[in-house]
């Protein structure tokens, strides 16, 4: 038994919905459509009372928009939901609420200026004659904590705990709401291992007292643990449905990604040159134990697209972290053409051609009131200096150069960024990267948020920068992207790398498994 696996199921939690009359919720012919796609086509899902209830597929597949729909956040195109037999329409999350069904949703929803305690009761403040008691909501939040076994002080501000800790908030609302049906969307992304037995324990709990879970999680062996009856969906279509108990982790695999479900290659054949980065035992502590990033090594090489896969909570994102950085209590060596290379800060990381496209590019990559040009030179100012002022001759034509090289559709350099498209947007991110003349490129998810044709031209885009000898680093959650872009592929499973394939070895299966299971470099390739 892992140290996180769920407490054994026995007992009455064996005997509980054995029969159709047991479906709490039924969703019928669910389609949610958005401009230019199709989230849901058809889907027909069952909740078994008492039972926890896995939806399972790719990133893309359509499963928390489901959730959202059966929660009230977001309404079907078409469809229905039946709640114990009798239709019903979760018209918003209140609505749902009243119908006994609450949520914890995958991107955390806390507010980081008020205190735990305000967090777990916005929105539903007790109230002694129409006043806010305070001193009762904080009692109640001192039970439901300790229940959870989270020494946290009820009156500190959310943003400054930790992610895990925030997320145990989110956990700590939902079940203090007593719903009925809770839909669990990722809930184990960001905790830590002795978090996740905390919380299978508190699941456990809610199984007894009568809770029917609805759980999705990229964990598979985490969904074989705790899982009683599993759904599968792929490109927004209801593949399969079973027990937990009757199907094993290759049966989810083969509905979740298909015999031939394959995408267009964009890969372009290219000689791959001198090695241009080592890391050695590139390593990120974790707080409350254990680490983000475990002694990670690999290389990268002249004109190679790397691909990076792993799912939510692996430690890409943070790897990336270390090696731009931006993580203070990194470790690790880094050597740069074979030169060990001691810079600690961003800045100076740049200075030493390595520099990161990040994830979230609204956020992390522009600034929302500056103009086109404005966001291209941002990281860049220094170089086009004379003297003592910027050189507006220097700094029109750095921008001309990189809209013309990098194909950025933009009327004015000197409209707002705002202005443009997501696809556009990113390419903005990706010319201000190029401006300081990196060796090493960092893209995480840089086709996050973006369309098909989008999509298709950032593609080209690594192609041709790949070509012109830079070494790329290309992270996506999407398998079939980092497939179909890839010279090499790394997969990261809790904090390491647990497999590495070259682009004739590399298969969905492979890279699935390898994600899921942490097998050992070589257990991976012979599986």
């Amino acid at each position: 038994m892992s140290e996180t696996q769920f407490p054994e199921k026995t007992g009455t939690l064996e005997n509980r919905a054995e029969n159709p009359d047991d479906i709490i919720l039924h969703a019928e012919k669910i389609t949610k459509v958005y401009p230019g796609t199709t989230a849901l086509n058809n889907v027909d899902f069952d909740a078994y009372r008492g039972k926890v209830n896995v939806l399972v597929g790719e990133n893309g597949a359509g499963k928390s928009t489901l959730m959202k729909i059966l929660a009230g956040v977001e309404q079907p195109t078409s469809g229905k939901l039946y709640l114990e037999g009798k239709e019903i329409s979760n018209g918003s999350i209140k609505e749902a609420g009243r119908n006994g069904i609450g949520i914890i949703f995958q991107e955390m929803m806390v507010f980081p200026n008020l205190t735990v305690t305000e967090n777990i009761f916005t929105g539903r403040e007790k109230r002694v004659n129409g006043i806010v008691s305070y001193k009762e909501q904080r009692a109640e939040t001192v039970k439901i904590l300790k229940k959870m076994e989270q020494n946290i002080n009820p009156d500190q501000l959310v943003g400054e705990l930790r992610v895990g800790q925030q997320q145990i908030i989110e956990i700590a609302r939902a079940v203090s709401e007593k719903r009925k049906i809770l839909i669990m969307d990722e809930p184990t992304s960001a905790l830590s291992n002795d978090e996740v037995k905390v919380l299978f324990k508190l699941m456990r709990e809610l199984l007894i007292s009568g809770v029917t879970i609805i759980y999705i999680s990229h964990k598979l062996e985490e969904l074989l643990q705790i899982g009683d009856y599993i759904t599968v969906l792929r490109d927004g279509n209801k593949m399969a449905s079973a027990k937990v108990k009757d199907i094993n982790l290759p049966w989810i695999i083969r509905w979740m990604v298909g015999e031939k479900h394959t995408m267009k290659s964009y890969h372009q054949t290219r000689q791959i040159g001198e090695e241009l980065m080592r890391v050695e035992n590139i390593t990120l502590p974790r707080i409350g134990g254990g680490f983000s990033v475990d002694h990670v090594n690999f290389t990268v090489h002249k004109g190679e697209v790397l691909g990076l896969y792993g799912l939510v909570g692996a430690g890409r994102s943070e790897l990336f972290e270390c090696l731009c950085g931006y993580a203070k209590d990194a470790s690790g060596k880094i050597f740069i053409q074979n030169k060990e290379i001691k810079s600690r800060h961003i800045d100076e990381r740049i200075s030493d051609g390595i520099i990161l496209v990040p994830e979230n590019r609204q956020v992390d990559g522009l600034v929302q009131t500056m103009s086109v040009g404005g966001n291209v030179v941002l990281s860049s100012l220094k170089n086009l200096m004379k003297g003592f002022w910027i050189s507006a001759k220097e700094e029109k034509k750095a921008i001309n150069k990189k809209v013309e090289e990098i194909h950025i559709k933009v009327p004015d350099t000197n409209n707002l960024i705002t202005s443009l498209s997501g696809g556009n947007q990113q390419k903005v991110v990706v010319s201000r990267a190029l401006l300081t003349n990196p060796t090493i490129l960092l893209l995480d998810e840089p086709t996050r948020g973006i369309d098909v044709g989008a999509k298709a031209e950032i593609f080209q885009l690594v192609n041709e920068l790949a070509s012109k000898g830079y070494g790329i680093i290309f992270v996506s959650t999407e398998l079939k992207e980092v497939i179909s872009v890839s010279d090499r592929i790394l997969v990261m499973s809790k904090g390491k790398i647990t497999g590495e394939f070259t682009r004739e070895e590399a298969t969905e299966e492979a890279l699935v498994t390898a994600s899921a299971i942490g097998h050992e470099l070589e257990g991976v390739k012979n599986a």
